[in-house]
């Protein structure tokens, strides 16, 4: 048996199996979904300091096995208290600075032994005298808020060297040093840096910011836990793009079932898919969360083009089913080849060490691998019993027929001499992209923000370049 023959009799047992147990299939796929759907209601945020970083590399794996021995952490937090009038030289800010102090003491997760403020007696000043070495913590025990006090306070910052790091340089504000525990020693469990956020914002900065004093808190927890808030208004957005796709769906094909049916398989695709990370025990972290967003374009992109194939093919008089079973002919293995390299380049991301490239490409390799059965087999056997309005067929003639000066214009790259041009000003962008590529800068180019540079403008010459490419090298191929 010859390669050429394989696919031809692959193709055949496949439509005779989708097509011969069309009711089997449905039922099949309705209970999947609803389970996958009690599975997603499940799913949380996940969110960890280690998942950010490679943690098999030598330099990370130093680290982690002389952690103990460090002062502090990477995964921490500081929290900036500022005084709005005056400086932190005065009884009430200093005061306040104290119990702000003992509220983040006792946080759960907080790494209580590497904490570092002016209240925390490891903290300490020290000088050299004639008769050695003078020290002592920069508050000392006789603190009590006194202008001579206060003084030797100021005198006791001055020779520890913190003024820069937990003093400002203008003595308006100082700052609360917090190291954190990846897995709590109480609970056995992981930092959970949502909780942690809320409870810095209730404990913290609620109760003590005044007219007198401001809070500022950054850091790698509060930045997660802010984001993982954000994936609740996700949830707005994704009704929004739902809604918008349906309306350019509907403005597309002038029929409700075209419109309606790619929407539903799509959003069975991200269902499954989000029930599948839940069942390996997997969440959604600040990176995959977009990746629904992207199964769902998929899926709408490839059923737009069954919706169309079927269009054409019932033009032609045959039957619904007839007209769905010659699409799935058609489309069945351009649809998988397209989709199977899609989740190859999904996959390949796993290769990066790192723990949320590593999600990241899970749950695409997923969502892509769920597209393939809901748009390959649930599409076309919904199609099979639904058909398309007899306007969708008109309109899917009309543009096959249409002769409108755009699209002539749009099929310019598709004639000899208009093809040799594209391919020349293809290969002059690829030439001076590669040469200007060696220069390219990753990261912030700027101080204090973060530069895109030209990549909204190199993303648009790449998709014009793709658009008018592709049909010239079909011409020539």
């Amino acid at each position: 048996m010859t390669l050429a023959s394989v696919f031809p009799a692959v193709e055949q047992s496949l439509e005779q199996q989708v097509f011969g147990h069309r009711k089997p299939l449905l039922l099949c796929f309705l209970f999947i979904t609803l389970v996958l759907a009690w599975k997603a209601s499940g799913i949380r945020p996940d969110a960890s300091f280690e998942k950010m970083i490679p943690l098999n590399h030598p330099y990370i794996q130093n680290y982690l096995n002389n952690q103990d021995r460090m002062q502090g952490g990477e995964n921490q937090i500081r929290i900036a208290v500022e005084a709005k009038e005056g400086d932190i030289f005065s009884a009430a800010f200093l005061q306040t600075l104290q119990e702000i102090n003992d509220a983040v003491f006792f946080l759960p997760g907080v790494d209580r032994s590497q904490m570092r403020s002016l209240w925390m007696p490891s903290v300490r000043w020290l000088e050299v005298t004639i008769d050695g070495f003078a020290g002592g913590p920069v508050i000392p025990k006789q603190y009590d808020g006194s202008p001579a006090s206060l003084e030797q306070l100021r005198r006791n910052i001055m020779k520890s060297g913190e003024v820069g790091r937990l003093v400002a340089n203008d003595f308006r504000s100082a700052v609360i040093e917090v190291p954190l525990l990846e897995v709590n020693p109480e609970t056995g469990e992981r930092l959970d840096y949502q909780a942690f956020s809320h409870q810095l914002e209730s404990q913290i900065r609620q109760p003590f910011t005044s007219a007198k004093v401001d809070i500022h808190i950054v850091g790698f927890a509060k930045l997660v836990g802010d984001l993982l808030d954000g994936i609740a208004e996700i949830g707005m957005f994704a009704l929004v793009t739902i809604a918008f796709t349906f309306l350019m769906l509907y403005g597309y094909s002038q029929c409700l079932r075209s419109a309606l049916l790619p929407l539903v398989c799509s959003l069975v695709a991200v269902v499954w898919q989000l029930g599948l990370l839940r069942v390996l025990g997997q969440g959604l972290d600040a990176f995959s969360v977009l990746v629904p967003f992207l199964i769902f374009a998929i899926g709408v992109s490839h059923g737009v083009q069954i919706i169309n194939g079927f269009a054409h093919e019932a033009a032609h008089g045959e039957t619904a089913l007839m007209s769905d079973m010659r699409t799935f002919r058609h489309l069945f293995w351009p649809g998988m080849l397209a989709l199977t390299s899609d989740g190859i380049g999904f996959a390949t991301l796993f290769v990066i060490d790192i723990g949320v490239i590593q999600g990241l490409a899970v749950a695409a390799s997923i969502g892509v691998a769920v597209v393939i059965l809901t748009n390959l087999v649930l599409l076309p056997v919904l199609l099979s019993y639904s058909g398309v309005s007899q306007r969708c067929i008109e309109r899917a003639q009309s543009r096959k027929t249409d002769q409108s000066p755009i699209w002539r214009f749009l099929a310019l790259p598709t004639r000899r001499g208009y093809a040799w041009l594209t391919l020349f000003n293809t290969v002059l962008l690829f030439a001076l992209g590669a040469h200007f590529s060696q220069q390219l800068q990753v990261g912030d180019l700027d101080r204090g923000r973060l530069s895109c540079g030209p990549i909204p403008c190199i993303t648009l010459i790449t998709s014009i370049s793709w658009i008018i490419t592709r049909p010239a090298l079909t011409f020539w191929w």
